[in-house]
């Protein structure tokens, strides 16, 4: 994996293969610094229920030590247990690609079966602990616009900015972020709308806290 991560750019100039491991342990000191720092000084920074802060990538690693070590896998997706259902997606994913397969030489003429990748597609939803439906909306529109019409009825223009405009995107939200903190983070303001508070983390879906487990009941949630 690793090969394949870092070997594939070997091709690159030397300045850069050696900006690779350089780069790496900066970012990583620094992230390691930033994060330490605001859990060492905001109290409840993943906790509090008014604030917009879950620490959802956090969150996913923490329900992934649980569930791969402390609990284990076994009681977990054994043949007897709630989330057993899941180990049929092996099977669809290994019967997937050979349908598509299928797909293609049965019906050669149909030039947008050849495009359909599975594993990027199913690749893409190992961000969706962490990353909500309005990121992957958000995803999917600027992807459609971008690289679909205006690569297909303004190429020239694609060729020249598209690129330009994706690190954009990136450089904004992390100069906004950094903005945002230093405006109103540091002043302990905060914005109130519809798109912030307490239901942002559910994306107002008050039903997404509620337990699925058989047996359970909580006030104002349906039982299962």
């Amino acid at each position: 994996m690793r090969y394949n991560c870092h070997g594939g750019d070997l091709y690159l100039p030397l300045l850069l293969i050696h900006l690779h491991p350089s780069c790496t342990i900066l970012a990583g000191t620094v992230n390691i610094g930033v994060a330490w720092w605001l859990l060492s000084t905001v109290d409840d920074i993943c906790h509090n229920p008014d604030s917009p802060w879950t620490c959802p990538n956090d969150h996913v690693f923490f329900d992934a030590s649980v569930i791969w070590g402390l609990v284990g896998p076994k009681r977990i997706f054994g043949l007897l247990d709630d989330y057993s259902a899941l180990n049929w997606l092996f099977l669809g994913g290994i019967l997937g690609p050979l349908i598509i397969w299928l797909s293609h030489e049965t019906f050669p003429n149909q030039s947008w079966i050849p495009l359909i990748n599975l594993p990027v597609l199913l690749g893409a939803t190992a961000y969706m602990p962490p990353a909500t439906a309005l990121n992957y909306n958000s995803w999917i529109l600027v992807g459609a616009i971008f690289n679909f019409f205006i690569f297909r009825y303004r190429k020239k223009w694609w060729q020249r900015y598209n690129y330009i405009l994706s690190a954009a995107l990136d450089a904004g939200v992390a100069f906004m972020a950094v903005l945002i903190h230093f405006s109103l983070g540091m002043e302990n303001r905060s914005l109130h709308w519809w798109g912030s508070g307490p239901g942002i983390d559910t994306e107002h879906c008050e039903l997404a806290t509620c337990p699925t487990a058989k047996g359970l009941l909580v006030e104002g949630c349906p039982a299962f």
